[in-house]
């Protein structure tokens, strides 16, 4: 498996997975909590209104498992693990309040996790163990980013302009996702969470 190369927010902004000359053919998958609606529609209509050009590629999510380069071969063993991951994890309540920025370590603007970020912790550390087995370079911060690499009028137009937003779900689910040639990620498969309550 290859470690891309990430940002301070670990966000799904790389080049599309390809087969490498030589070595076994590859994809590139990410694991996520998926925004819901009405709220998902939001934060993708800021996004755009903010110029990101990652607006429509990227679904507004938390992070548990960044964009990583696996075998193709792999994906039964990928889908084992996360399935055993999903029935040792009991579903939780999320709730995203506010906004913050990795500035300057990183052009980001993201909405706060306000509720559930142990939850997200303990998931992401099983998701990055095993066949996905991973380092990250910078410490784990559960988010939903808004707006990435755009000018700074616009990125303090995000954090002014969600400052006050808030959600609140129950996440049942996460959700794999593969990366398609032109970049954008479609839902590969999503895992129930069934595991006991904590």
């Amino acid at each position: 498996m290859t470690d891309r190369p990430l940002r301070a927010d670990d966000t799904f902004v790389h080049r599309p997975a390809a087969s490498v000359p030589g070595s076994v053919e590859t994809c590139v998958l990410g694991v996520v909590v998926s925004v819901p609606e009405p709220w998902a529609q939001l934060l993708v209509e800021w996004r755009g209104k903010c110029g990101d050009p990652q607006a429509r590629l990227v679904p507004p999510h938390v992070t548990l498992l960044p964009p990583t380069e696996v075998p193709v071969a792999q994906r039964g063993a990928i889908s084992d693990h996360l399935s055993e991951v999903a029935r040792q994890h009991p579903p939780f309540v999320m709730h995203l309040s506010g906004t913050g920025t990795f500035r300057p370590i990183s052009e980001v603007v993201f909405v706060a996790v306000a509720q559930g970020i142990a939850d997200c912790e303990l998931i992401a550390s099983d998701v990055r163990s095993g066949p996905l087995h991973r380092t990250l370079s910078f410490p784990y911060h559960p988010h939903v980013t808004v707006a990435h690499d755009v000018p700074a009028d616009m990125l303090d137009m995000a954090y002014a302009g969600l400052a006050e937003v808030h959600a609140e779900f129950r996440v049942d689910t996460f959700t794999e996702f593969e990366q398609l040639p032109d970049g954008a990620w479609a839902v590969s498969r999503e895992y129930r969470l069934t595991g006991p309550p904590r």
